[in-house]
């Protein structure tokens, strides 16, 4: 019988407990002490420049492995990411406990289904990803949705889909979202027949009361009739990065970005040339809440650059 298993982190693993005054001020000052030690974040890597490098080589990015798909908290103390291990797709995580990072564990995995790029919700209260199971957690594979689950008291919920105003017969790819919970995502759903395996767009759906709106495909600044996937929304709404296929490109994949203008509208998009593409694939962007680095996956590793870089394209 399948089954699919979530090995819960330990910050979901909480019961409501009566503190003495000494212990929670002692938890306070632990906290505060946290905030203000920026060493220990991003796993006690050294920041990068505006070289991008591999990030936390032999810890995170491994031989072997084609990790992707990755995601810090808003306090840059939780990561999770997505690897591909001989062949199949799970989701782990390392948090930071004291002043050491746990080594990686794999919380969402499935003996049949796969489990990839990861993102936390505004909120942080859900874990989206995509994954190919079946609705009913126990049919055969289907193309790839977008799903995830809720954080309680009791650690993870079963994987929830996100919905048919996401999610259509053909395939959906990674998410990220606005301040306001809106959900940016790709699709092949709109594509001909004879395009379906590299005609994805790059689609928005807002979230009001907590129920996702019909999607709405962005306009021809972004989309083309090649590959727009992977996408990363700024939260304020300001650039967006996404992974394109297109023929002036280095590689099989690269990194463009396009800003908002003062009408609302989108800036023709750019390719972010060299030192973030380069002739492998270029997938899978994401910069850190603070502002500070943006993580991407090239060449089956994760990396990270200083963010300035973003500065440049405007």
């Amino acid at each position: 019988m399948s089954r699919i298993v979530f090995l819960i982190p330990a910050f979901a693993k909480f019961k409501p407990m009566k503190f003495k005054v000494g212990v929670l001020l002692c938890l306070i000052s632990f906290a505060c002490e946290s905030q203000i030690d920026q060493s220990l974040k991003y796993l006690k890597q050294v920041p990068p420049s505006v070289v991008p490098k591999v990030f936390a080589p032999g810890v995170i990015s491994k031989e072997g492995e084609y990790e992707f798909g990755s995601v810090f908290n808003q306090t840059a103390d939780e990561f999770f990411y997505g690897v591909v291990n001989s062949g199949k797709s799970e989701i782990r995580y390392s948090r930071l406990k004291g002043k050491e990072w746990t080594e990686p564990e794999t919380i969402v995995v499935h003996e049949s289904y796969g489990y990839n790029d990861p993102f936390l919700s505004p909120d942080e209260n859900r874990l989206y990803f995509i994954s190919d199971r079946a609705l009913d957690g126990v049919g055969s594979k289907i193309n790839h949705d977008i799903w995830y689950v809720e954080k309680s008291e009791n650690g993870w919920s079963d994987p929830i889909n996100a919905g048919t105003n996401i999610n259509s017969a053909d395939k959906e790819y990674y998410m990220s979202f606005t301040k306001d919970g809106t959900m940016y995502f790709s699709s092949n759903v709109n594509a001909p027949e004879e395009r379906k395996g590299y005609d994805f767009d790059i689609y928005y759906s807002k979230n009001i009361d907590g129920v996702f709106q019909e999607a709405v495909k962005l306009g021809d600044s972004i989309n083309t009739l090649w590959y727009e996937a992977d996408v990363f929304i700024d939260p304020d709404e300001t650039y967006i990065i996404f992974s394109a296929g297109r023929k002036e490109g280095f590689g099989r994949g690269d990194l463009y970005i396009s800003f908002r203008n003062a009408d609302g509208t989108w800036s023709k998009s750019k390719n972010m040339e060299q030192p973030i593409n380069s002739e492998k694939h270029e997938l899978c962007p994401f910069v850190s809440l603070d502002g500070k680095y943006l993580f991407y996956t090239s060449n089956q590793d994760i990396y990270w650059v200083d963010a300035k870089i973003i500065d440049q394209y405007r």
